[in-house]
This record gives C-alpha cells, structure tokens and sequence, in this order.
C-alpha cells in the first residue's frame, strides 16, 4: 500500500509543480493535465470576462493558487476577482474569496475530489463555483450539490458579473 508523506506548507509554497499542484492537509496533490477541450474552455471562459475587464472590474487570472484554509491551497481553472487592489500590492496567492472560480473537468478527473474542491471553495465563502464538462453538462455548485445550470445566463452575485454560457460557447471555435 503507498503512503503520503508529510509535507510542511513552507514547502509546499517554496516549490514548483508543473503543472502547478494543489496542497491539501499536508499532502501535494497532482492536478490532472487538461487536454484540448479543457484548454478551449478555459481559454473562452478567460476570454469572455477579459472582454468586461473594465466594464465590471474585474481581473481573471488562470491556474492561480488560492488559500482556501490555513492548510489547503486550491487551484482553480480560472478565477474572478475584484479589481479593488492594484496588481502591484495584491498578495502572490489569493487568500480572500474571489467573484468566482471555475473547475473544467478533464477525463482524469474524479468525481470525489471536485467535490472536495468545490466544497472548500463554498465554506471559504465563494459564491459562485461553476463545473464545466467540456464533453457534457454545466453546473453550478451550491451547499454541497453540483445542480446542472439552468440557465444560460446568470449573474454572479456580489458582482455585476454575467456568466453567458451561450457567448462563452462561441468563442469556442
């Protein structure tokens, strides 16, 4: 049977992952590697918020570290944050909770660990954490349930931030 070793999070955070890791309890746990799919998807997703950067000040960063609790760092796919600090006084790894987060599965992906994510994301207090299947359904995540999108369009609260499934679907192409 394999064991995990201890990792100390001053170790964690000095280190590089490629592709970045995630660290969980003491434990550095590999991401899945995104294929073409996940990588269309999040650049559309990217690309949707990049064009009301101003509009909506925002920043979206990909792949950023996110200090969900003093020891869990997550990495989300994409990621919208307030453009209330200026990017030269904003802490490396975020530690206050984003607009929203975005998790684009790959096939690697486990049910059990997005959920897992998903969860510390909530309880860190995101609002908004969308699910998407590049080859499948969308959904949305909300006290401790994945619910398939019902909408195409929906704001996100706390922001005046829209998700249009159906604009980020066309930039797809």
């Amino acid at each position: 049977m394999a064991t995990t070793a201890y990792i100390p999070v001053e170790v964690y955070l000095r280190g590089s992952y490629e592709p970045d890791a995630e660290y969980v309890d003491g434990e550095v746990q590999e991401r899945a590697v995104g294929e073409l799919d996940h990588a269309a998807w999040q650049a559309a997703i990217e690309k949707w918020f990049w064009m009301h950067e101003r509009e909506w000040n925002i920043r979206v960063f990909a792949e950023l570290r996110i200090q969900v609790t003093p020891t869990r760092f997550r990495v989300p796919d994409v990621m919208v944050l307030e453009r209330s600090v200026p990017l030269a006084k904003m802490d490396q790894i975020i530690k206050q909770p984003p607009i929203a987060v975005f998790e684009i599965l790959s096939p690697e992906d486990r049910l059990t660990r997005t959920l897992e994510k998903c969860d510390d994301y909530e309880r860190m207090g995101i609002q908004t954490i969308l699910v998407i299947n590049p080859k499948g359904s969308k959904y949305r995540y909300q006290k401790g349930k994945l619910e398939p999108l019902d909408s195409p369009e929906i704001d996100l609260p706390g922001s005046i931030c829209k998700f249009n499934l159906r604009e980020i679907e066309k930039l797809l192409d």
